[in-house]
């Protein structure tokens, strides 16, 4: 009997051991346990924090200008502040005028876009890690100058690729958070990018973060989404990713 009732507690310690969900939580009567508790109200406030959070720009763009060796360009969508852009999504999707006005049209293999999307701490710790391990793939292709992009959403890609002239654009953004991940950053590419692509006619990267997706992972992933959407020219639904870098995540 010993052994039967010792069962039930190593299986979800062993569970809780493969997964940071919240499995198997003690209790005590019909209450959970305090330490539970604490714990939730943490990872919710940390959740809440990272949705409100505000992107340092400057110092972000000047990061990654160290690393690319190219100036950044630093653009700003058509909600004004962060109250605005939680409570319109359609503003987030497209630029100011003045971001707009300032984009230099070119012919680009690739634009390459940050935006703080509703993780801004995801962007900043881990797009520049990123990009040291995604730009020595990228060698042979035109990139398109950076851009940053404050209170953007994935959409807003559409129109800074396509002024841009880029055949293909990548938007890094900070993801939606969980209680299990505040920082997690997403990946979303798009061939021959407009305004008026659907997320179906995108891929998506998502996850990469410590605990997630490696970076190294998530590049070898960006590359091979770009090299297929140049040689099939397309992304979307029927660009599938590929099944020996996923066995290997």
């Amino acid at each position: 009997m010993s052994e039967i009732s010792h069962r039930p507690a190593a299986l979800a310690s062993r569970l809780r051991a493969l997964t940071p969900a919240r499995v198997a939580l003690g209790r005590t009567g019909i209450s959970q346990l305090t330490s539970d508790l604490l714990d939730f109200q943490r990872a919710h406030a940390q959740a809440r924090d990272a949705v409100h959070s505000r992107l340092e720009a400057a110092s972000l763009a000047a990061n990654l200008a160290a690393i690319t060796g190219k100036n950044v360009l630093r653009l700003h969508s058509a909600a004004g502040d962060r109250a605005t852009y939680l409570q319109r999504p359609d503003l987030g999707r497209r630029l100011d005028e003045v971001s707009r006005a300032s984009l230099p049209a070119g012919n680009w293999d690739l634009a390459l876009i940050v935006a703080d999307g509703l993780s801004a701490i995801a962007v900043e710790r881990h797009v520049p890690l990123l990009l040291q391990q995604l730009l020595p793939r990228l060698e042979g292709l035109q990139l398109a100058p950076l851009a940053v992009v404050e209170q953007g959403r994935v959409a807003i890609g559409d129109e800074i690729g396509a002024a841009l002239g880029a055949q293909l654009s990548v938007v890094l953004i900070g993801e939606r958070p969980g209680l299990s991940s505040p920082d997690s950053l997403g990946a979303y590419i798009t061939w021959e990018p407009r305004p008026d692509r659907t997320d179906a006619e995108r891929n998506c990267i998502s996850n990469i973060r410590v605990g997630g997706l490696s970076y190294n992972l998530a590049a070898a992933q960006l590359s091979y989404y770009l090299r297929e959407a140049r040689r099939r020219r397309l992304t979307g639904i029927d660009l599938k990713e590929d099944p020996h870098l996923r066995i290997q995540g």
